[in-house]
């Protein structure tokens, strides 16, 4: 069945999915940043946890935004992928579609944690959201660290694709 052929009360509410489901995905971000408020209080990128660092290496410069890597971030980020590719197993089912997908809301929910735990962190707030004020995010465009525009537009073009059909010509 197309989405020609959906009753439009279907269609209406196949439209609405990506949106109630990147609202979801905001809501979890939301959520995640107050518990990594708890967690680490005003000392972000866990420099006060009782966890191994590695400061400096060319392969945090490539992957990790020149940023340390920790032994919390080394745990809580694969988590997270397992968390968001669950429905997956849950439904048994997998496409490139769906990866895309997956991988789309993943970014989202990392800006969406990252930037919500400045602004919701009483140490922080929006007036602190500034390259001074936070030495972890090293590279800044604008207002906003690097990594918030790439991942932005990566999570647009791979939601973009998760949803796009080709329609084919109707043959009368």
């Amino acid at each position: 069945m197309t989405s020609t052929d959906m009753p439009l009360a279907t269609t209406r509410a196949a439209r609405l999915q990506p949106l109630a489901m990147i609202g979801m995905v905001m809501l979890l971000g939301f959520f995640f940043a107050n518990v990594e408020i708890q967690i680490e209080g005003g000392h972000g990128w866990a420099t006060s946890l009782p966890t191994w660092r590695i400061e400096h290496h060319w392969l945090l410069d490539i992957f990790w935004g020149s940023r340390p890597m920790t032994g919390y971030h080394a745990w809580v980020f694969p988590f997270m992928a397992l968390f968001f590719h669950f429905p997956l197993i849950f439904s048994w089912r997998w496409s490139w579609k769906l990866e895309a997908r997956v991988m789309a809301c993943i970014m989202i929910f990392w800006l969406t944690e990252d930037f919500l735990w400045f602004v919701c962190n009483p140490t922080f707030g929006l007036a602190k959201f500034a390259p001074e004020f936070i030495p972890w995010h090293i590279h800044w465009l604008w207002i906003a660290p690097v990594d918030y525009w790439t991942m932005s537009a990566a999570a647009v073009l791979l939601m973009g694709w998760s949803y796009w059909e080709r329609r084919l010509p109707v043959r009368s």
